[in-house]
């Protein structure tokens, strides 16, 4: 159906707002971000697995193949986003995979042209109830578009920003006295998201950051919005991201980055009856067994 390279040339993105962010906090941020992965193989190792993360997400999902995806190695990739992998097995008992798969074709159809990309995402996401029980899946459209051709799109996921309740890691870098009272009007579109990639993409290169950037500002945002989740964090947020000592824990869920026990192959996507999805298996849940 269509086919990804790996670093396509984009057309020129659409023009977005202007963004005012906090060059000390994001300094704060960058430098605290270091400092917490060193115990656990240094930021490198992040940007690594999320490399890794993306390579299945255009193995699976570009390069022609989408319209033979089968329905466990979607559980494989919705086990890697994190909002997507605790809501979509009672979806999917109850609407069948093949739905979801004709859904997913609908949103990378035209993927190369960047200028449907918000209409393309609007459309996947209506085709859903519009309720709380479904936020997940803008996350998953987003998670998508990203990690399916990381050079064109930056992640839009609602942690990032979510222009209508006006929350996400934009806001936490924002300049502003008090963040929490500044009054932030930019839309979630692509233009927004495009910016501030490519403002943060001119902070890294300022610390010296050059290689894998679209990665590197993912464990950029992830770790300013763990940040809140830590500090501020209330019940809707403890139950998807617990506490934990370890300061890239959070980080690391964001980014799903936690889905799978590499020993068993487990995986923190709960299938209908309850037991977890293995990374790779042909276990699958199907509209009439899992009801």
């Amino acid at each position: 159906m269509f086919g990804l390279a790996r670093k396509p040339v984009a057309p020129p993105a659409p023009k977005g707002p202007v963004l005012d962010l906090s060059g000390p906090r994001l300094r704060r941020t960058f430098e605290h971000l270091v400092e917490s992965a060193e115990p656990t193989g240094g930021i490198e190792r992040y940007v690594t697995a999320l490399v890794l993360k993306s390579s299945l997400f255009e193995e699976l999902l570009g390069k022609g193949k989408l319209d033979t995806l089968t329905e466990s190695e979607f559980l494989d990739l919705a086990a890697f986003v994190t909002p997507v992998r605790r809501r979509v097995g009672p979806w999917l008992a109850e609407n069948g995979f093949w739905e979801l798969r004709g859904r997913l074709a609908a949103l990378l159809e035209g993927w190369s042209d960047t200028s449907t990309a918000d209409a393309r995402l609007l459309a996947f996401v209506a085709a859903f109830p519009q309720d709380k029980a479904h936020r997940w899946v803008r996350d998953l459209g987003a998670e998508v578009m990203h990690f399916t051709a990381p050079d064109r799109y930056p992640l839009m996921a609602r942690w990032v920003w979510d222009a209508q309740v006006t929350t996400g890691a934009l806001r936490e870098i924002w300049f502003a006295d008090d963040v929490d009272y500044a009054k932030i009007t930019v839309p979630d579109t692509l233009a927004t998201f495009v910016v501030l990639r490519d403002e943060l993409e001119g902070f890294l290169k300022e610390q010296g950051v050059f290689r894998d950037l679209p990665f590197y500002v993912d464990l950029l945002l992830a770790h300013v919005y763990a940040g809140y989740i830590n500090d501020r964090g209330g019940q809707y947020l403890r139950s998807d991201f617990t506490s934990d000592t370890d300061p890239m824990n959070h980080t690391r869920r964001m980014l799903g980055l936690d889905a799978v026990d590499t020993e068993s192959g487990r995986t923190r996507l709960k299938l209908i009856d309850g037991s977890a999805h293995v990374l790779g298996t042909p276990q699958a849940i199907t509209h009439q067994e899992a009801s």
